[in-house]
């Protein structure tokens, strides 16, 4: 080896890991190592806890037991394998093992426990050499430990009293900034100096009310830190200008007109006050009130304005806290703003309680439509011009030059309706329309015969209203629907549109509306007699709407029909009038005229067929429920039979 060059060999390393598959590219996977609680787990397998159970049994068979582990020596070279239980029921046994245990240990507890000569507890022998003090100092020492303990007892109770008021000065003080928060949410809040500043007003929405409406935010103290504090406490109170206090609303109420201008008083009437609302607080209800006793005088300042600087036929008046319009002959327009404050409490019991109440709470509503639009307006009014070099105003009005708008249109354009002339249009409109429903109403109650039925319409506007009027006769509805009429009712006057489209103005005068729905009700009769006889088979002869014969009637016209049996012999005349009412005559055939005289020129027997005079019927003493069912009783009478 020393002569010959050195040969190097190469040594593989045994394999420390099972190979467990070789795939078909030569490629080894090994078995993966067990983990430290795995190869714990195996050593535990590997003990025999039923050998080391006996003392005795241990030394019989220590010898064994050196064997086996000698005989698993060899075996630890080798790949570590798993070992399962023993036996089945190991598992239980280790569990019964462990509880017997438990028990012994219980029972050596309950047994030192109970006998006493485990465990004993002897009393403290006292000395005897000290001697006993007298009762005097007995008595005194514990006076000083007493008034000791009193005394810090009051000085710990002054300082949880101490700590409990600053902790309810500060919850006062997290309270007023957690109100002011809240407030500041709904209302325009500034400071000024050492002052919270609120403002009431409507500027900020285009009101032009020089009324300042400014309000101050003010801390509560007033109440007692010693005492109880109420539910209804608020830390935070309002002050409002005494001008705005208490609540206010504004009058709206249609009357016959007052004998003399002096008679106008100040209106003292208030409605009850609302309830609060729960959950609440106190300072919102007192803004909202002093806000809306700031809208009703802006309201009625708007009013009072107008009223002086509109020219009209017949002036406005304005007294103390009352404004006259008089929208129709003998009736006045009283719009009147009611003010009510803590000092007035005790005239709110007036004598008028039984009266009636003539306000008109939609006029009301619609007065704070019309200046909330006001206030609208004043905000859109400021528009831009284009071009940027065109002056301020209204669109319309810079289109004036170019477009060479001449006065009446420029006039034209400047010229809007005010708040009190809208106000006197709906309130023209709202008194024409109830006096409407009032006069069909009379007029249904009052004729039984024939049956008049209004149907108002849901949808209308301020200014005009429509309801369907239909006359018929009981009983026959379907036969008898002639006569439907469509009242537009408006501001002055009211238009009534026919079946077949005839349109006729009427004024605001209630006796020509009454006229003209009696004279309907006529014409209803007569129409109905033209519908039956369709339907009976009788023939219509003549009909017309307007007789020019006979007695000339106050209300209208009166009307006729004339209408013949099926065969011929028998005709019937109705002739009925709004004032003079209904007349009925039959005519015969001249063969059952026994009161006719012979003639001398009529001798061929042909001309007896021909039918004689008329015959009046006593209308009233026939029998039926109404004129249409008389008529066909009368008419199913002269029928022949077939």
């Amino acid at each position: 080896m020393s002569g010959g060059p050195a040969v190097r060999v190469s040594i593989e390393s045994s394999c420390e890991r099972q190979v467990q598959e070789v795939s078909l590219d030569g490629v080894e996977t090994y078995v993966p190592p067990l983990s430290m609680s795995q190869n714990l787990a195996k050593l535990a397998q590997r003990i025999d806890f039923g050998q080391g159970s006996d003392s005795d049994g241990e030394e019989l068979n220590g010898e064994s037991r050196e064997s086996d582990w000698s005989k698993q020596d060899p075996e630890e070279d080798g790949p570590m394998k798993f070992q399962p239980c023993l036996w089945p029921w190991d598992s239980v046994r280790n569990h019964l093992r462990s509880a017997l245990t438990e028990m012994c240990v219980l029972h050596d507890v309950l047994s030192i426990v109970k006998e006493k000569k485990y465990m004993a507890l002897d009393p403290v022998s006292q000395d005897p050499t000290v001697a006993k003090t007298p009762q005097v100092f007995q008595l005194i020492s514990k006076k000083k430990s007493l008034a000791t303990a009193a005394q810090l007892l009051l000085k710990g109770a002054e300082k949880l009293n101490k700590s409990v008021t600053e902790s309810q000065e500060q919850r006062r003080q997290r309270d007023f900034n957690a109100e002011l928060l809240h407030l500041r949410s709904q209302w325009k809040l500034r400071k000024v100096g050492d002052k919270i500043l609120g403002d009431l007003s409507y500027r900020s929405a285009g009101s032009l009310f020089t009324h300042h409406g400014t309000f101050e935010v003010i801390k509560n103290t007033d109440i007692d830190l010693d005492k109880k504090i109420p539910d209804d406490y608020c830390p935070l109170n309002v002050q409002i200008p005494s001008d705005l206090e208490g609540s206010a609303y504004i009058k709206v109420s249609i009357q016959k007109q007052a004998p003399d201008i002096g008679d106008l008083g100040t209106v003292n009437l208030f409605r009850r006050q609302p309830k609060a609302r729960p959950g609440s607080q106190a300072w919102h209800l007192k803004l909202e009130a002093a806000q809306n006793v700031l809208l009703c005088k802006e309201i009625f300042a708007q009013l009072s304005r107008e009223a002086v600087q509109i020219k009209s036929h017949i002036p406005h008046i304005v007294v103390k806290n009352q404004i006259i319009s008089q929208p129709f002959p003998g009736l006045q327009l009283s719009i009147s703003l009611c003010h009510s404050t803590a000092e007035k409490k005790n005239q709110r019991s007036s004598p008028d309680k039984n009266k009636p109440d003539d306000h008109l709470y939609v006029l009301e509503h619609n007065l704070h439509q019309l200046i909330r639009e006001f206030h609208k307006q004043n905000l859109s009014s400021s528009v831009m011009p284009h071009p940027a070099s065109a002056p301020f105003g209204p669109k319309r009005l810079r289109l004036a030059g170019p477009m060479a708008y001449d006065k009446a249109e420029i006039s034209s354009l400047q010229h809007s309706e005010g708040l009190l002339e809208k106000i006197v249009k709906q309130a023209k409109h709202i008194f024409l329309r109830s006096r409407t429903a009032r006069t069909i109403d009379c007029l249904a109650s009052r004729i039984e015969d024939p049956q008049i039925q209004a149907h108002w319409s849901n949808i209308n506007d301020v200014y005009e209203s429509s309801v369907k009027v239909l006359i018929t006769s009981q009983g026959y509805e379907q036969i008898c629907k002639s006569i439907q009429l469509q009242l537009n009712i408006g501001v002055e006057q009211i238009r009534v549109v026919h079946r077949d489209g005839r349109v006729i103005a009427l004024s605001h005068q209630e006796q020509e509306l009454q006229d003209f729905l009696l004279s309907q009700m006529s014409q209803h009769q007569v129409h109905a007699v033209q519908q039956l006889a369709k339907v009976m088979g009788w023939h219509v002869l003549s009909f017309s709407n307007h007789v020019g014969l006979g007695a000339i009637e106050s209300i209208g016209n009166a009307s006729a029909i004339t209408v013949a049996s099926p065969n011929g012999e028998y005709a019937i005349s109705v002739r009925n009038g709004p004032e003079s009412g209904c007349k009925v005559l039959v005519q015969f055939p001249r063969c059952q005229a026994k009161d006719l005289p012979k003639s001398d020129v009529l001798q061929d027997g042909k001309w007896s067929h021909l039918r004689g005079p008329y015959k009046e019927v006593h209308w009233s003493r026939m029998e039926g429920r109404n004129f249409v069912y008389k008529m066909e009783l009368l008419m199913a009478a002269l029928t022949p039979c077939p």
